[in-house]
């Protein structure tokens, strides 16, 4: 699996632009400058045409920056999501602001901690004008921004898909106090909302769990920028701090553990990379699963173990505010817990493999 020269610019580009851009100012010159919004959108609705391992490409290095800009949530969740809805007035034609990152939307979806739409409750009647929605949704990424909310709730034909206004009657959006301060969640109140429906009735529970997939090799390329970073700043590290008249990168027990924190880290690109490039071919429902799912369960613990050794390695200074590895060590936690925890995933995983044994719930 190699990326090719496009792909290549495309990570110089991204990389250059979120040096000059730090924060989240970076998200105006990605969509108008490089066009991210609309990467991974058909050419026919207005987009660049191109696929999931273009989305790995900048996802890896948004990770390495622990980016703020809402392209996960926006350009990744919401707009996949609607283009997996396949029909309808939303479902074929995605609003131009959106591809072009003029305006941005949230997928409002997880409830009570898990992101299986068997979980979904948030319910949706039919009303004079359209629908009428009710429910609280959580983790909902950049919700308290978006300009659209893509929310998914119950009718009497099963799970389904509607679009509200942010700023609409009912709504009601307040972001939550994250342990990573650079991921914006927020929880969202609905109380007879008005929606519009997308896609077909009751076919939300297959778009949602085809977005997960797609989330999960998202979201492992972005663990796996990160954790790339966290070892390269403890590998300049060590070969600056000075122990016992010696860099202390030049005692065994230390290169042991760098080895080990770069062979997770590799390890988890070719897990990531695996299922962007499946997803890229048009992999769907098992196959599909197991890759992501394998993906987001490997990256998830392998940023988490070498944040963690960022940390030990730097001493004392790895714990200060001043800092960035206790950063990147949220980052990590919290990534871990997003679209399910590991256990979550190898439990899909075995399911996607027809072997027997209970899903448990993702919280």
């Amino acid at each position: 699996m190699r990326l090719t020269e496009e792909q290549e610019e495309l990570r110089a580009a991204v990389r250059r632009l979120l040096r000059r851009h730090p924060g989240g100012e970076a998200w105006s010159p990605l969509a108008e400058q490089i066009g991210v919004a609309g990467l991974a959108v058909p050419e026919e609705y207005g987009g660049a045409g191109c696929g999931a391992v273009e989305t790995h490409v900048v996802m890896e290095e948004l990770g390495r920056e622990l980016s703020p800009v809402p392209y996960l949530g926006s350009a990744v969740l919401a707009t996949q999501a609607l283009l997996a809805s396949g029909s309808g007035p939303e479902g074929a034609a995605l609003p131009p602001g959106l591809v072009s990152g003029a305006t941005t939307a949230a997928l409002a979806w997880a409830e009570a901690g898990s992101w299986d739409p068997e979980a979904i409750r948030a319910e949706a009647v039919p009303g004079p004008g359209g629908w009428l929605l009710t429910g609280v949704k959580e983790h909902v990424l950049d919700g308290v921004r978006a300009d659209t909310l893509l929310v998914a709730a119950r009718t009497a034909a099963g799970v389904s898909l509607f679009t509200v206004p942010g700023e609409g009657p009912g709504v009601g959006r307040a972001g939550t106090v994250p342990m990573d301060a650079t991921r914006a969640p927020a929880r969202v109140v609905l109380r007879g909302a008005e929606g519009r429906l997308v896609g077909a009735d009751g076919d939300g529970g297959r778009v949602l769990r085809h977005v997960l997939d797609l989330a999960c090799a998202a979201l492992a390329a972005e663990q796996v920028g990160a954790a790339a970073r966290c070892l390269e700043l403890t590998v300049a590290y060590a070969g600056e701090r000075v122990q016992f008249g010696r860099p202390i990168g030049s005692f065994q027990a230390v290169k042991h553990r760098l080895a080990d924190a770069y062979v997770r880290v590799e390890s988890a690109r070719s897990a990531a990379l695996g299922a962007a490039f499946a997803a890229a071919d048009g992999a769907h429902g098992p196959e599909l699963t197991r890759l992501a799912a394998t993906a987001k369960s490997v990256c998830s613990e392998a940023f988490s173990e070498v944040a963690g050794e960022m940390i030990q390695l730097h001493g004392g200074i790895g714990i200060t505010w001043e800092h960035d590895a206790h950063r990147y060590f949220k980052r990590a936690h919290g990534s871990s817990r997003l679209f399910g925890p590991p256990h979550w995933h190898r439990a899909r995983l075995a399911a996607a493999l027809g072997l027997p044994g209970p899903v448990p719930v993702s919280r």
